[in-house]
């Protein structure tokens, strides 16, 4: 299936021309965010926690300490609601009520469970460690039987979701575009700078080319 079926739980019903239902778009924002958010109720309570995430099929992978609240309640199969928002622009429009922002969302809609397999772990540890930084896996210490075994990873199978998206220039009233008032976008984009050394690290040590070519 390369679309997600459009339902009342995932259809954009807000200009619902900006929905897009294909996985094809959805993990594409998907992969290109560095932080996905997390909605759960736990008694009674909303909750939006921020987490790191990586997506291995149709699936994403959370991980954190064994006593995580937001983890366990995940791990016992429960509702979630993951979301991911990258902005591409902030839109200045000639009235206050219409600037807007040029983004690309997802949200997605699953439940939990638990990996217990040590080395289906490990497998994640790397897809997680690999998502932030293609290369690092290899370049770094592997966790330990120890750290392993205190970390908790959750599953959580994508049963439904649906993208949105906004692009192009501000869109004023009709009587508004002869006011003389600046309007436009401003490009907002990701970026990385010089890569900092720990001070303890010896000198003969270089970056690696994988962080000097940082990219998302």
């Amino acid at each position: 299936m390369s679309e997600f079926p459009q339902t009342d739980l995932n259809k954009v019903k807000r200009l619902p021309k900006r929905g897009q239902y294909d996985k094809k778009t959805i993990y594409q924002i998907v992969d290109e965010a560095l932080i996905c958010h997390v909605g759960f109720v736990l008694e009674g309570q909303p909750f939006v926690m921020p987490t790191i995430h990586v997506r291995i099929d149709d699936t994403i992978y959370l991980h954190g300490a064994v006593a995580n609240r937001m983890l366990t309640h995940i791990k016992a199969g429960n509702n979630v609601c993951l979301t991911m928002t990258l902005i591409d622009g902030i839109v200045f429009a000639r009235s206050v009520f219409h600037h807007n922002m040029n983004y690309r969302s997802a949200v997605l809609f699953g439940k939990g469970s638990v990996i217990e397999d040590y080395d289906e772990k490990w497998n994640i540890f790397k897809a997680l460690t690999e998502h932030i930084a293609k290369g690092r896996w290899n370049d770094a210490r592997k966790p330990t039987e120890q750290e392993t075994n205190i970390t908790t990873i959750v599953a959580i199978d994508i049963d439904s979701a649906s993208a949105k998206i906004r692009t192009g220039p501000a869109k004023d009233d009709e009587e508004d575009y002869t006011l003389s008032i600046w309007a436009g976008v401003m490009p907002v984009q990701m970026q990385f700078g010089n890569p900092i050394s720990d001070e303890q690290l010896a000198q003969e040590i270089h970056v690696p080319e994988y962080i000097l070519n940082y990219k998302r």
